[in-house]
């Protein structure tokens, strides 16, 4: 994009309520030279302005090869997002970005891929879904774990199934607290890598949500022999700027905002966990 720090003006196409808290917001850049010039990695994110009230980071979860929208999957947690969930179709935001850096995608075609997510940590990871089901034959088998904290947490459904009858792909899904019609596992979505037999040899693992729960299932996949470099995750801070510059992101000597937000398990390894970082 010509300035890093201008947004352009996209309006809302549709709007699609996945629980009480999260929504989903089909976009389309006003100006249709914009929108056919647009191009993402899975895992990079946009900066979303609500005009006249902020601005925030939120990852991209559509397929780039969907060139003529992009789609944004919001929870509701704060002053911007909460005035978001009260956009509708015809309302306009503004965009800046793709920002950051994605999933390692070229590195990953012709292996095994296992997908760790938790609570919304499934957004970052559901391009990157979508991405290998529509290039199936580029990838190994795969495997996706998906874990929420209460089983009417759980969004896209629908998605799972549909995900889990394709050749060569298993998913499996976890929950704190459960209800009667929960068809997965009570427990930690953690507690389901033990039950994996990976091709350690040929295996790449991707992870995102929340950062206790990636270093458990770091702590496993390491146990099971898998390589600091064949593990990578993506990181959430609080990125005001998207381009490195305000500082807020900061982890170690690494911005989330400009060299992640997807990083290899080896460049952060002594950083994850530690107060102050």
């Amino acid at each position: 994009m010509s300035d890093l720090y201008l947004p352009r003006t996209a309006v809302i196409d549709q709007r699609t309520q996945e629980s009480p808290t999260i929504f989903t917001l089909r976009m389309q850049f006003e100006d249709d030279h914009a929108q056919q010039a647009f191009d993402f990695s899975p895992g990079q994110f946009n900066m979303v302005t609500l005009f006249g009230v902020g601005e925030i980071a939120i990852s991209i979860v559509n397929d780039p090869q969907d060139s003529h929208f992009f789609d944004h999957t919001i929870r509701v947690v704060g002053r911007v997002s909460e005035g978001m969930s009260g956009l509708r179709p015809g309302d306009r935001v503004g965009i800046r970005g793709p920002f950051g850096r994605g999933w390692p995608l070229d590195e990953a075609r012709g292996k095994d891929v296992l997908l760790v997510t938790g609570g919304l940590g499934c957004a970052p990871l559901v391009s990157v879904i979508r991405y290998l089901m529509n290039r199936r034959d580029q990838f190994g088998h795969i495997t996706i774990l998906q874990g929420v904290k209460h089983s009417s947490d759980l969004i896209w459904r629908e998605q799972y199934d549909i995900w889990s009858r394709e050749h060569e792909v298993k998913v499996l899904l976890a929950a704190d607290v459960v209800t009667r019609e929960w068809r997965g596992q009570q427990g930690m979505v953690t507690e389901l890598i033990g039950e994996l037999n990976l091709r350690i040899g040929r295996a790449i693992a991707l992870l995102c949500g929340p950062e206790l729960m990636m270093m458990a299932a770091i702590a496993n996949l390491r146990s099971m022999g898998l390589a600091d470099n064949q593990i990578w995750f993506s990181m959430e801070r609080n990125m005001q700027c998207g381009v490195g510059q305000c500082g807020h992101c900061q982890i170690g000597p690494k911005y989330v905002c400009r060299d992640g937000p997807v990083f290899c398990y080896s460049e952060l390894a002594d950083f994850m966990g530690t107060k102050g970082f």
